[in-house]
């Protein structure tokens, strides 16, 4: 893969100064485990494998959790530990990162904190945002216009010092949806009446989308441990990448109403009962939380395995060609990623998180454009 490093230092956020445009997986098993077979599409891509040219093109972040666009371009960021939101516009001069606001009814903890952020697709007209961020007594999803307090829409999400899900995304479909996490509580997942282990999916007000699978409930997905990236291909097709436990990390597509196994089941479980995924691989190599997708090229991005994966998505939403491993060790433990509105991937280090080595000009926004020779925004 060819790659251009630039040396666009940005110094700290918190002097707000400007610049250029875990996992909680356990060790691995002693023997590691073998990557099963997976259905692989029935029109295999003719491009060849996947490959993109990497960037910095911000630094000085504090673990760097979400990443959304205004529709001017500028990007939103949150910072898990120190509750803040930065947004970063373009100007003659490079990118200028402001401070915004601190979220000052987040907690941060363990895996919680100031962690998703989704921008409305109608924001020239209502001018909301919408946060995820862990409270003293739960997990919520509120929304705001910037400057002003949070107005929690979803409460009661299970909260721990680990599996705190966390992800927030605007589908196609004009809906919200969100990714929680078991809370450390396994049950959880395949309990309908508990908001742990799910994906959920609302309106911007916070009730049940029209045409949820389950009666009154937000609940779109279930059976899920820690799901923490989710994205859409042009088709409209929903992927998402899940940790595993000890075994298996996984990128699921998602499918209303389906079961995904956790915890009766981790990776292939070869149950019609339960979805299996399209792709899984040892937790030491994966451990992936953001996930975006640039034309047929679904990216994956990994804090334990310290890498980026892409992925070519076949016409029939399993994956064409094998996963090429990119970007692996260069930048360490690797968070968000989010197609941004010119069609590259943005991605966060997360090296400040209490589980990476700290390196120079940490935490870090890097830029992907992917070899795909048609972008088409989700």
């Amino acid at each position: 893969m060819g790659r251009r490093r630039s040396a666009l230092a940005l110094t700290p956020v918190a002097a707000l100064l400007a610049a250029l445009l875990s996992a909680c997986s356990p060790d691995e098993p002693a023997e590691p485990p073998q990557t099963p077979t997976l259905p692989s599409s029935s029109a295999p891509s003719s491009q060849g494998p996947p490959s993109g040219v990497v960037s910095v093109i911000a630094e000085g972040l504090d673990v760097p959790w979400g990443i959304a666009f205004l529709p001017d371009g500028s990007a939103l960021v949150t910072e898990r530990d120190t509750r803040r939101i930065v947004r970063l516009t373009a100007g003659a001069g490079g990118l200028t990162a402001t401070l915004v606001q601190t979220i000052d009814e987040a907690v941060p903890s363990g895996e919680g904190g100031l962690m998703g952020i989704a921008v409305s697709p109608d924001y020239a007209g209502d001018g909301l945002v919408f946060v995820y961020y862990t409270a003293a007594t739960d997990n919520r999803i509120a929304r705001l216009r910037l400057g002003e307090r949070p107005q929690p829409i979803v409460t009661g999400i299970p909260k721990a010092g680990i599996h705190n899900g966390g992800r927030l995304a605007f589908g196609p479909d004009g809906f919200l949806y969100a990714s929680t996490g078991d809370g450390a509580s396994s049950s959880r997942a395949q309990d309908l009446g508990s908001l742990g282990g799910k994906i959920l999916r609302m309106t911007k007000d916070g009730t049940p989308a029209p045409g949820n699978p389950f009666a009154g409930s937000l609940v779109w997905t279930y059976g899920h441990r820690n799901v923490q990236g989710l994205a859409w291909d042009a088709s409209g097709r929903m992927f998402a990448t899940e940790f595993g436990q000890n075994t298996w990390d996984e990128i699921n597509r998602i499918e209303a109403g389906k079961n995904y196994g956790w915890p009766i089941k981790e990776g292939v479980g070869n149950d019609p009962s339960y979805m299996d995924p399209i792709q899984v691989w040892p937790t030491s190599e994966s451990s992936c939380s953001g996930a975006a997708i640039a034309g047929d090229v679904l990216v994956a991005a990994c804090l334990r395995g310290q890498r980026l994966w892409l992925m070519r998505i076949g016409g029939d939403g399993t994956l064409a060609g094998p996963p090429v491993a990119s970007l692996v060790g260069e930048y360490g433990r690797l968070r968000a990623a989010v197609t941004a509105p010119d069609g590259s991937i943005w991605i966060s280090t997360s090296n400040k998180d209490g589980r990476g080595d700290v390196r120079a000009g940490d935490d870090k926004l890097l830029r992907m454009v992917v070899d795909s020779p048609t972008i088409v925004l989700p």
